[in-house]
Order: structure tokens, then C-alpha cells, then sequence
């Protein structure tokens, strides 16, 4: 794989995976359209790559976050001082888990899931929908009140399942958990922090399933170079893109991104249908 062609993927991926705009759908019609989308998995290793510059994004933005939920888990297993009852930050801990449990019950589906990486007329129609939810998010929902601390177990699991079906390539994840969480009620500003949480351990998941799948169907090693470059690159553009959708998202109004999704999406679809 050409460095220069690394690069472009991890560009995409940076910004496409924390914009609501799919970042799976782009960079599987992006492969398809380039040749890389290697049927046997023999590439796989290079989505791997690429999803571990996100998820390294992710945990560099979201680091003070994740520190506290660490440093107030830690204190409240050891029992000791006085919080002996679940401080927010061990809230968004627990409610973390019950929304990435639905995770699981995907894995069986992994090869399924897989094939629609190779319809790109279908990863069309599922940027249209991600249009369509974007499209009700800006137009209908408003930012509600829920925070970690008020936020319930049944809300979480909503915004899991949400977070689950958009595994489906094209359907933006950003955009689903965001929609069902407001309207569940929760703040614009939590949700969209509680959307970025959870995609750490659906990055990390992801990435193992598919590693585990590139271990047994072959790793083309020659290119992995170019894969270190592209993870490097999708690290750095998707602190970009982090940075961006945190200023971008408090705004009630994300119509750009819709319509985007939906030009996206018809123009996908009638490519699909000429080629």
C-alpha cells in the first residue's frame, strides 16, 4: 500500500469516525472504490490500525475524564476515605457498562456485518438514514437535563443498543447514540461526552475482533509501514476532529451534517447502481 494512500485513509478515518457522518461507512466505500478492501481480510490488519489511531484520539481528548473514573473507581473499591457510595465519575463507569453489554450480542453477527462492507449501495442507504436521524436530532430533539448523575441504567442501555446497531456500516455512531440520547432526555453536552466514552470500548472491541480475524486469515506485512503511518495520521486528525464536534455539537442546529449525509449517501447509491 502507497504511504500517500495511509495517509488519505487515516485523514478519513481521524475525521469521519468522531463527525457525525459514519467514519466506517466512508472508509469502507473509500477501500472499495480504491481496491483495498481485500476480501480475503488479508488488509484487515490496516482497519486495525486505523481504529487504534482513534481510539488513541479519543483517550488523549477524553484524558481527564477517563482519570478521574479511574482515580474514583480505585478509591471506592478500596473502601477507604468516605466515598463509599458511587461518585459521578464511578456512575459514568457503571452506566459505560450497561450501555456496551448490547456490544456483545453483535459478535456473533461479525461476519455478516463484515459482508456489508463490500455493498456500497446499501452503506448509501444507511448514510441516508444517518441523514434522517440528524436531520430529527437538530429539528425535533432539544438538550435535556440528564447528567451521569441522573442519568438511569435503562437510558444507558438505549443509547448501547443504539451505539450496537450502528455497527452496521454508514450508520453513523456519533449521530445514533446522540439522538437516542437526547431523547432520553440528556443533556447536549453529556451526551455527547457519554457518546465519545463509550466509543473507546467499542474501538477497542472492534479491534480485536478484526485482529483476531487478520491473525487467521493472513496479515500482508510488506505494507506495515504504511499502516504504522496510517494510524499515526488517523490519531492526530481525529484529535482534530474531537476538538471540532465537542465545539461543533453544542450548537441545537446540525442540519450541514445532514444534508451532507444525505448527498453522500444518493451520491453513493447512484455510483453503486453506474459501476
Amino acid at each position: 500500500m502507497p504511504i500517500l494512500l495511509a495517509v488519505f485513509f487515516g485523514i478519513i478515518q481521524g475525521m469521519a469516525e468522531f463527525l457525525p457522518v459514519s467514519g466506517s461507512g466512508h472508509i469502507s466505500v473509500l477501500q472499495n472504490l480504491f481496491g483495498t478492501l481485500a476480501a480475503d481480510d488479508s488488509r484487515l490488519l490496516f482497519d486495525v490500525m486505523l481504529h487504534l489511531g482513534a481510539l488513541v484520539a479519543v483517550c488523549v481528548s477524553l484524558r481527564r475524564e477517563l482519570r478521574s473514573i479511574i482515580s474514583e473507581t480505585v478509591i471506592l473499591l478500596r473502601g477507604d476515605e468516605v466515598r463509599r457510595s458511587a461518585t459521578p465519575p464511578v456512575r459514568t463507569l457503571i452506566l459505560m457498562i450497561m450501555a456496551t453489554l448490547p456490544m456483545l450480542v453483535a459478535l456473533p453477527f461479525y461476519g455478516l456485518i463484515r459482508r456489508l462492507f463490500f455493498n456500497t449501495g446499501f452503506i448509501g442507504f444507511m448514510l441516508l438514514l444517518s441523514g434522517a436521524l440528524l436531520f430529527v436530532a437538530s429539528k425535533y430533539l432539544r438538550s435535556g437535563t440528564k447528567t451521569e448523575r441522573t442519568l438511569t441504567l435503562s437510558d444507558a442501555l438505549m443509547i448501547g443498543l443504539a451505539q450496537t446497531v450502528s455497527l452496521i456500516p454508514g450508520l453513523s455512531r456519533l449521530g445514533a447514540t446522540v439522538t437516542v440520547g437526547l431523547s432520553r432526555g440528556a443533556d447536549r453536552e453529556f451526551a455527547i461526552k457519554f457518546s465519545l466514552l463509550l466509543s473507546i470500548p467499542a474501538i477497542a472491541g472492534s479491534a480485536v475482533v478484526a485482529f483476531a480475524a487478520a491473525l487467521r486469515n493472513g496479515i500482508d506485512w510488506s505494507a506495515f509501514p504504511a499502516y504504522i503511518v496510517g494510524f499515526l495520521v488517523a490519531a492526530v486528525s481525529g484529535t482534530v476532529a474531537i476538538s471540532l464536534m465537542r465545539f461543533e455539537l453544542r450548537r441545537e442546529d446540525q442540519s450541514p451534517y445532514s444534508y451532507y449525509c444525505f448527498a453522500a449517501g444518493a451520491l453513493i447509491i447512484l455510483l453503486s447502481l453506474i459501476f
